[in-house]
This record gives structure tokens, C-alpha cells and sequence, in this order.
């Protein structure tokens, strides 16, 4: 029953990805081509967009990771979600570990983010 759960979870929220990807006109053959490039980044010390990003009054900070997870600390909660991520070019699709999901996009070396601007921040 918990593998169906996730199962569909895991539809879902692939299906929310493609949703995303035609309507800002990527192709599948892009698309998959992307997912390649992004499973590479993710995997790799060397993705660009893993570290700590901030809102300017330092209530929401992003942690992500270079494993493809991240963690999100709300005020003096350190923990307050975590899940994972996926990078596809400057574009970040968030799935928390409860199935919620989430998107962002990467411009001039700022997140935008569910209405809120992150910056990137060696440490809080």
C-alpha cells in the first residue's frame, strides 16, 4: 500500500515536471536531454547551484546539497522541511520528503522562489 503511495507520488510529480517543461516550451527530446544533464549536475560536487541561499531578512534559508537533497530552515527552525531537488538548466523543481512540491528558477544569481527572493550566502 505505502509502495502505490509512493508510486503515485512519483507520477505526480514527474507529471508536474513535464507540466512545467511544455509550458515554457522545452520539448521531450530536450527535456530528457536536460534530465541527463541534470542527474550528471545533481551527482556532482561541481553542481552550480548547491549551497546556502537566504532571504535578504534571513528567515528562510535553502540548503541545497550536491546529492540532490536540500533542507529548509524557517527562522530557528533548522529543519523545518527537507526533500530533494532537480535542477533542469536554471530552472529547480523541489519534492519534500511529505510529497509536497514546489518549483524556482535561477536568474542573475538569485532563487526566485513561491513569491520569495533567495540569495546565495557562504554561511547564515
Amino acid at each position: 500500500m505505502a509502495r502505490d503511495g509512493l508510486i503515485l507520488g512519483t507520477v505526480t510529480f514527474m507529471l508536474s515536471l513535464v507540466t512545467a517543461l511544455v509550458s515554457v516550451g522545452i520539448t521531450p527530446a530536450e527535456a530528457a536531454r536536460k534530465r541527463s544533464e541534470a542527474k550528471m549536475e545533481v551527482g556532482s560536487m561541481t553542481q552550480p547551484y548547491a549551497g546556502l541561499w537566504v532571504t535578504a531578512d534571513g528567515e528562510i534559508r535553502h540548503e541545497l546539497l550536491p546529492n540532490g537533497r536540500y533542507v529548509e530552515a524557517r527562522g530557528d527552525v533548522e529543519k523545518a522541511i527537507e526533500g530533494r531537488y532537480m535542477i533542469l538548466g536554471d530552472h529547480i523543481e523541489y519534492r519534500d520528503d511529505t510529497g509536497s512540491t514546489a518549483n524556482g528558477d535561477f536568474k542573475d544569481g538569485i532563487l526566485y522562489h513561491a513569491g520569495m527572493v533567495l540569495y546565495r550566502r557562504d554561511s547564515v
